[in-house]
């Protein structure tokens, strides 16, 4: 398929309320993994309980482990639309960021300087409001990796962006799904159900590890000074 009819496809909006799942009713002091990407962690033409942020809550549960996933993903995202709309999302607390963006600037031709500086300004605001917050990026490739040098710099963009801010790599968020008919809808762009799947086991490689460091990490508590003496 072309870069004009994958463009096409891919910068359809279907805007969603961001969705916050948890692993108990009460959240208040669960930790929170916050989803920020386009239409593969937003579940193109699927549920929302379809889409891999919402699998991903059943392998925390199934671990164990009591996050709330907020998934805050947008059809049709770019890098800089994604920075445009950031700013209602930073009044919660953020202990996981799991980053998805930049295909479809890609897609529309956009420097990939331009797209990698977005993707560290989208970093900075949320790592400003939440200092010890855990980041995992998810990569992508561009078809034909490696075909020219603007494809090639794209997909080598992703592991640098992690390695410049010490975050964890999803190496390529489409493995073993990208290509595939029976893995994705009929635009052989975006997963199918069962795509979402393997999308929630690749990412979950990843964050399994991280989330059991973050777990285990004690919430803050206040201190309560000793009682004075009496005179």
């Amino acid at each position: 398929m072309n870069r004009l009819g994958a463009l096409l496809l891919c910068v359809l909006a279907m805007a969603h309320s961001p969705t916050v799942h948890a692993a108990r009713d009460d959240s208040s002091l669960m930790k929170t993994i916050f989803v920020f990407g386009d239409s593969l962690s937003d579940g193109f033409q699927l549920k929302r309980s379809q889409a891999y942020p919402a699998l991903l809550l059943n392998k925390l549960r199934a671990a164990g482990l009591e996050f709330e996933v907020v998934n805050a993903s947008q059809s049709g995202g770019t890098t800089t639309s994604g920075l445009a709309r950031l700013p209602a999302h930073l009044k919660r607390k953020i202990d996981i960021f799991i980053l998805e963006l930049g295909i479809n600037d890609a897609f529309l031709g956009v420097p990939v300087d331009q797209i990698e500086a977005n993707l560290q300004s989208i970093i900075d605001e949320v790592k400003t409001r939440n200092p010890n917050m855990r980041i995992v990026i998810a990569g992508m490739q561009l078809p034909n990796y490696g075909a020219d040098d603007y494809i090639s710099a794209f997909g080598r963009m992703y592991a640098e962006l992690a390695a410049k801010n010490h975050a964890a790599l999803v190496p390529y968020l489409l493995e073993g799904v990208a290509g595939d008919p029976l893995l994705n809808l009929l635009d052989r762009i975006h997963p199918n159900i069962a795509g979402q799947k393997i999308l929630a086991a690749n990412v979950w490689r990843v964050l399994e590890s991280i989330a059991r460091e973050v777990a285990n990490e004690r919430l803050p508590t206040q201190s309560i000074p000793s009682p004075s003496s009496s005179p």
